[in-house]
């Protein structure tokens, strides 16, 4: 009997057609997620039934389910099918084995022989949408990067069964949030399983003697093994199989949940993974973004449940020794705070031997001036259990260092330990593959890469501008046709009949001048800065000589109010039949859309609130692309626009009223648009070639592409970061812990005498008309306070001062000791000669100084010389 109605199935699952013998090697292909940036790999699967590729969204596990066993029967008796299969899965095997840069080229003593890398979110395909937005994508690059340079990174994070939220629009624009469930036997996951085949299973004691259990997923990046948590398991209650239902949803309690599941769970399944696969346990943890921070509390419970003669503070020297955190946080309101309340039941419900809640409470607990001593803040936590931290600009990282600072009192901003690594992109994935072909007709894969050939002309063998310019046209093209397609459907999902939107196959044009916006949409990113002046806007997009369009996508959370409205507004405007067919909000942004509308704009907006914006990487695919970028100087842009890869929209800093500022910068977009950007677009040859464009163009694939790079961002993680706590981790690991154990017992030793530290003394000797290249010579009194001059060091800060006498990038000198000790007094000496001229200063400080220590920052603790103790009789001004 054949079931007609429309019951709901209450479980989903997949049944695969099996495999011919011949076609056997389709189901390791498919399941690392190298295809994912192998273009050769993907146009195979495709080809071996295209309606059933489009149907399943370019999924290649789902497409070996879709299928049917007729047509494997035809395509195994095709020998030409069944022998590039054969090629594709060697050239797998070859990527996986080979040594690669971290192997051949990077030689550094003591390199890590295993890093664990923490996200909350991954974007490595739109197949996988579990990732909202820049900071997914990114640790996804990273991962493919690592895996190209052959770096050991393991990454960990957890499985959202509905990941992140599919967007449409009501009729009237707003923006409506569904969540389709994925099934994870149709992904290209493996279950981690036991040696007796069983599901591996970790387990999290909640409170009210509750458990969360997870089992463990594991996606192949190329070389890199991903783990992914997934509550959804029948030995948990109907609460707990909630706890990974999507990312960034529910109410706070269920943030902490996850947030506990992905830090401390995460390190509970890197130790299963070690034990089943015999990997080597890592020896940095790197935690990106604080949402993680919970590992370090798994580690201490690991370190103390192990080593009953270990004491607390030891412990957290050694945890620290080895990890690192990454913030991608421009503003206080991006980071998780949880009640501190809420934070301890689940805390006691996980006790560590030896180890009051409160002492892992004041981990995170905001102790500094202006702190909220009632939340535990997962940045603070990050900070404190991290040996080093950094930004992801250089721009990010001084900003990170500002709103940071309160955790290290009497530093400067700039003494605050937070570096910055600029984030990058990972090539493969993001240049179009039409676009790699074009390239290297022209030059070698390692011409391309380093730049230099973008520059030559057709004379000296380089890409002929006709060709590049015929590329981007059919990019655009590409992007056109996808956006007509996207558009139709969204109408559709709308409410609008079929017969009333016909009007959608003729919007946009692909000989116009094309800009792309798409990312998230919190307020400070301004989707609708564009709108401010909406008449001239409307000016701009209809010009009969220059006309623009412009192709707008992205997601606000659906608990941001603000962020909602602002895409409602835009969608309102975009409705208008005068412009309708120039400007269009495309739903549901995610990597699929990616992929058509990266590379086919012509120039890339960005135009956040300065300096908000952390590093905002997706400028970076689309220099990949040969696109223009059109943006604030904030993130990445801050530091690589020269004046010749694009345009820097000039901001209002200083102006305090929003509205206004908003004006003004948009009053300056708008003018760069209509006077510059349009103009050279449309300026063109007897060939039709905007020549002065092109050239642009050129400049940006010689001087951007090599630095966007996340192969450049990985490895100045593991030169400037990965190795030297790989290195530190070794230091304190040793005799079980005995130099952890030196280090916490002297940093308890220097804090408590440090209020006794005093500078007593100050003399300066200089030439009474002084000039460059003469010596200052400067020698200080420090009483120690019973601490040994071992345990410190006195520093002269000299440089340039300003008005307000503050010293600006000025040098560090160690003084030396110049005396013994006299009643707790020493003396410290040092001369230097100026590098510099104008109105220089000086100033003497104490800090304290091991070589356990990662920066004479860690322990926040300083002594600045007063104006009062300084004798010189020159007329040079004295900063401090």
């Amino acid at each position: 009997m054949t079931y007609a109605g429309a019951v709901k199935a209450i479980r989903r699952f997949t049944v695969r057609t099996v495999l011919p013998a011949e076609l056997q090697i389709l189901d390791a292909l498919a399941r690392n997620l190298y295809w994912s940036w192998h273009f050769p790999t993907v146009q195979f699967f495709a080809s071996l039934d295209p309606e059933a590729w489009e149907r399943v969204g370019h999924d290649p596990v789902a497409l070996l389910g879709e299928i049917s066993p007729e047509r494997f029967r035809q395509l195994a008796a095709d020998a030409g099918v069944v022998l590039e299969a054969q090629l594709l899965d060697e050239e797998l095997r070859d990527y996986l084995g080979s040594s690669k840069w971290y192997q051949e080229s990077f030689d550094a003593e003591g390199k890590p022989e295993g890093i664990a890398y923490f996200s909350a979110e991954f974007g490595i395909t739109e197949v996988m949408p579990q990732y909202s937005g820049g900071l997914g994508i990114l640790a996804g690059d990273h991962l493919k990067s690592a895996s190209d340079l052959g770096v050991p990174i393991i990454g960990v994070g957890l499985l959202y069964s509905a990941g992140y939220f599919r967007q449409s629009l009501t009729r009237d624009g707003w923006q409506r949030e569904t969540y389709p469930l994925l099934d994870p036997n149709n992904l290209p996951l493996i279950l981690l399983r036991e040696t007796d085949g069983t599901p591996t299973v970790i387990s999290l004691p909640l409170p009210g003697a509750r458990v969360l259990n997870a089992q463990v997923w594991v996606a192949q990046v190329g070389r890199v093994p991903l783990l992914l948590l997934d509550s959804n398991v029948p030995a948990n209650d109907e609460i707990s199989r909630q706890v990974t239902d999507r990312l960034y949803g529910g109410s706070a309690e269920h943030r902490l949940e996850q947030e506990l599941l992905l830090g401390v769970g995460g390190v509970k399944a890197l130790r299963a993974f070690e034990r089943l696969t015999g990997g080597p346990r890592p020896q940095v943890y790197h935690c990106n973004e604080g949402h993680a921070g919970f590992l370090s509390v798994e580690r201490l419970r690991e370190i103390l449940d192990t080593d009953p003669t270990m004491d607390f503070d030891s412990a957290v020297e050694a945890v620290r020794s080895a990890t690192l955190f990454t913030t991608h946080t421009p503003v206080p309101a991006g980071i998780d705070r949880f009640d501190k309340n809420v934070v301890r039941p689940y805390l006691a419900a996980m006790p560590i031997a030896g180890v009051d809640v409160e002492d892992i409470l004041r981990l995170g607990k905001e102790t500094y001036e202006g702190g909220n001593p009632h939340v535990f803040n997962m940045a603070v936590l990050g900070l404190r259990m991290a040996r080093m931290a950094n930004g992801v600009a250089r721009l990010h990282g001084h900003v990170s260092r500002t709103m940071f600072h309160q955790l290290w009192p009497g530093f400067d901003i700039e003494d605050v330990p937070i570096t910055s690594i600029t984030n990058g992109v990972h090539g493969p994935t993001w240049r179009d593959p039409h676009f790699q072909s074009m390239a290297l007709e022209y030059m070698t894969a390692e011409q391309d890469a380093d730049g230099s050939s973008w520059l030559r002309t057709e004379d000296q063998g380089g890409v002929p501008s006709s060709v590049i310019w015929n590329t981007r046209h059919q990019l655009r093209s590409n992007l056109v046709h996808a956006a007509r397609k996207r558009m139709r459907q969204s109408w559709l999902e709308r409410g609008a009949s079929p017969a009333e939107v016909g009007w959608t196959e003729t919007i946009l044009d692909p000989d116009v001048l094309t800009i792309g916006f798409a990312r998230r949409v919190p307020t400070y990113k301004r989707l609708t800065l564009m709108l401010s002046d909406p008449e001239r806007l409307v000016r701009l997009l209809t010009d009969p000589k220059r006309p623009i369009q412009i192709i707008i996508a992205g997601k606000s959370h659906p608990d941001d109010e603000q962020g909602v409205s602002l895409i409602q507004r835009l969608v309102q405007f975009s409705d208008d039949p005068r412009v309708r067919d120039r400007i269009v909000f495309l739903p549901n942004y995610d990597m699929g859309l990616a992929h058509v509308l990266v590379p086919g704009c012509d120039v890339w907006l960005n135009n956040p609130l300065r300096p908000l914006e952390a590093s905002g990487t997706s400028g970076m695919k689309c220099a990949l692309n040969g696109a223009l970028n059109l943006s604030i100087l904030d993130g990445w842009w801050d530091e690589m626009y020269d004046g010749s890869n694009g345009w820097a929209i000039p901001t209002a800093d200083g102006v305090d009223d929003p509205v206004r500022r908003d004006q003004i910068e948009a009053a300056a977009l708008y003018d760069l648009i209509e006077n510059t950007v349009a103009p050279r677009f449309y300026e063109r040859d007897e060939n039709g070639v905007p020549g002065r464009w092109v050239e642009m163009i050129r400049h940006t694939l010689a001087t951007l592409g090599p630095k966007v790079q996340a192969t450049r961002m990985v490895k100045d993680y593991v030169r400037e970061l990965y190795t030297p706590i790989a290195a530190a981790s070794r230091v304190l690991d040793v005799s079980p812990y005995r130099n952890a154990r030196d280090l916490a017992a002297w940093k308890k030793r220097v804090i408590g005498a440090w209020h006794r530290v005093q500078i007593s003394f100050v003399e300066a000797t200089l030439p009474d008309v002084v000039q460059l290249g003469d010596e200052v010579a400067v020698e200080a009194h420090v009483n120690l306070g019973g601490l040994s001059p071992r345990d410190v060091q006195v520093q002269m800060v000299l440089g340039r001062v300003g008005s307000d006498d503050s010293i600006v990038g000025g040098q560090v000198i160690e003084l030396g000791v110049a005396g013994g000790e006299e009643q707790e007094m020493y003396r410290f000496a040092a001369s230097e000669k100026l590098a510099v001229s104008g109105a220089v200063g000086f100033a003497v400080r104490v800090v304290p100084h091991s070589e356990l220590t990662a920066s004479d920052a860690e322990l926040g603790l300083v002594t600045n010389a007063e104006p009062t103790v300084v004798s010189a009789h020159t007329t040079t001004s004295f900063g401090q």
